[in-house]
């Protein structure tokens, strides 16, 4: 019988998760002979493996040792996009008065609720993760319990010896902790402990300038929190082009989030009830107090306690268990795949690897994660949505780019919703329309990117694009107008003179 994880705090809404994610009582089943393929982890990876491995026929065993569903269902993607679209609800009361819409008596945000909506959803979520439908639905074993290697095709659980003809390493990634003094003694919230929260925190520190600290530090100051984030850099959003980063920082600092740039934190102690950090910014010391402390300063792969050395499989603790481009292992029995083992930590990508993984590991495929196209969005207000490479690679791969922006001021439905913040941007080789990449900056750009990135996955131009009626009014003819802007830049003088000379001949025709 396997001990129930705790869920802080304990309500309906959390016991329906754990009846789903981690049912008391479960008792694991015996295992079935040797298994065409034992998966390690539960997360997106793993749950898109095992799934999709059974259904093919495939004798499958999963394992998990804490919340099936991992951290996607559990402590990211979703609780976070929850409280994300409460404090989009927040802003659009605020500023409803641009549209005649009147709110004299007020806002009143309740916190308690929107975390109750959030846990509510999360668990109705579940279900699809349960482990009632892995085993009973789809006939997969479902072990809860630690898993190590004991042997190069063998894997200990709970006292259970699962031997195998292939393994699935997805075990994912966690919060990572900077080197701070006295972080652990002082206390911090990560992305697994923040959605436990019942009140709001009056002042909320944030170490991290990322996507997830830009995300929760906007949603928690839309709904009342003094934010400051911490970032040793000198802008947000490090990855992202320049001009694109900048418009995700002044939206945070119109929501009244503080910037300490440029910033080195030195220590963290406990005083009362505040935690403090004391900051080096710039030849000056300074502290700053709050009531919680969140760290977003990116993820680390889970490889430890899993065995990998007994069953010679490389990894670095770092960067995750090391794989091949097809997703296999030093051990040729074994594979990995998401956050374990690949650099976007993205749900998406965990989901797109299993298939790889599946059909490499099962039926001897050569599909390569190389070959893949991976998009990601940062969730802010507006979000910030990119596909292949920035100019700045490009350039560094000896490419010459042609890089075309139209602002999102200049799109009709854009004025209309008033969200004309932003743009779309294409980076094409020069002389031909092929893609290389693309960024979109809107309130919903993560939604707009899909045309992009599908032209960049088939090959398609931007002619194509150009090629294809978009309906109006739409934000997303600012992909369009892209392509329009492409078809302009072949319009030489020597073809105008040549365009020209040809439609004055035709009045004589």
């Amino acid at each position: 019988m396997n001990e129930q994880p705790g869920m802080v705090p304990s309500d309906e809404s959390d016991a329906n998760l754990m009846r789903n994610v981690h049912p008391a009582g479960w008792k694991n089943p015996a295992p079935s002979g040797v298994y065409n393929l034992v998966v390690i982890g539960a997360g997106t990876a793993g749950l898109v493996t095992a799934a999709g491995a059974a259904g093919l026929g495939a004798k499958v065993a999963l394992v998990e040792r804490h919340l099936m569903g991992g951290d996607c269902l559990n402590t990211g993607c979703v609780p976070s996009k929850a409280m994300i679209r409460a404090g989009r609800a927040i802003h659009d009361a605020r500023t409803a008065g641009a549209f005649g819409v009147s709110c004299e008596a007020g806002i009143t945000i309740d916190f308690k609720q929107v975390m109750e909506r959030m846990r509510r959803i999360r668990a109705g979520i579940s279900s699809h993760d349960s482990v009632e439908r892995f085993s009973q639905e789809l006939g997969i074993d479902v072990f809860l319990g630690s898993a190590a290697f004991t042997r190069s095709d063998t894997i200990a659980v709970q006292g259970e010896q699962l031997r195998f003809k292939k393994a699935a390493i997805c075990t994912g990634a966690r919060a990572a902790v900077p080197p701070i003094a006295g972080i652990a003694d002082t206390g911090y919230l990560t992305n697994e402990s923040v959605f436990h929260l019942t009140t709001l925190p009056k002042q909320l520190l944030v170490i991290g300038g990322g996507p997830i600290g830009c995300e929760l530090s906007q949603a928690f100051a839309r709904m009342g929190s003094a934010v400051t984030i911490i970032e040793t850099a000198g802008r947000l959003l490090g990855r992202e082009d320049a001009d694109a980063a900048d418009i995700v920082q002044q939206a945070l600092l119109r929501d009244n989030v503080k910037l300490v740039l440029n910033a080195t934190i030195r220590n963290a102690i406990k005083r009362g009830k505040d935690k403090v950090l004391l900051i080096e910014q710039n030849g000056t010391t300074f502290e700053l107090a709050g009531d919680e402390i969140l760290v977003s300063a990116g993820r680390v792969p889970n490889v430890n306690g899993l065995g990998l050395e007994t069953a010679g499989i490389a990894f670095d603790p770092h960067t995750g268990v090391q794989v091949n481009d097809l997703l296999q292992t030093s051990n040729a029995r074994v594979y990995a795949a998401g956050d374990c083992c690949f650099p976007h930590k993205f749900t998406h990508t965990a989901d797109a690897l299993a298939r790889i993984l599946i059909a490499n590991a099962l039926f001897k495929a050569r599909q390569k994660t190389s070959s893949l196209m991976v998009p990601w969005c940062t969730y802010t207000d507006p979000e910030v949505a990119h596909v292949g490479m920035y100019e700045k690679e490009a350039r560094e791969k000896g490419i010459d780019v042609l890089t075309l922006t139209v602002p999102l001021g200049d799109m009709d439905r854009a004025r209309i919703d008033g969200e004309t913040e932003g743009f779309a941007r294409v980076h094409l080789k020069k002389g031909t329309d092929r893609i290389l990449g693309a960024t979109i900056v809107a309130r919903h750009a993560g939604e707009m990117l899909n045309e992009l990135s599908l032209a960049l996955t088939t090959g398609l131009g931007l002619a194509a694009i150009g090629k294809t009626i978009h309906p109006y009014p739409t934000q997303a003819e600012a992909v369009k107008r892209l392509a329009d802007a492409y078809n302009r830049t072949r319009l030489t003088v020597f073809r105008k003179k040549l365009l020209t000379t040809w439609l004055r001949w035709q009045r004589f025709w």
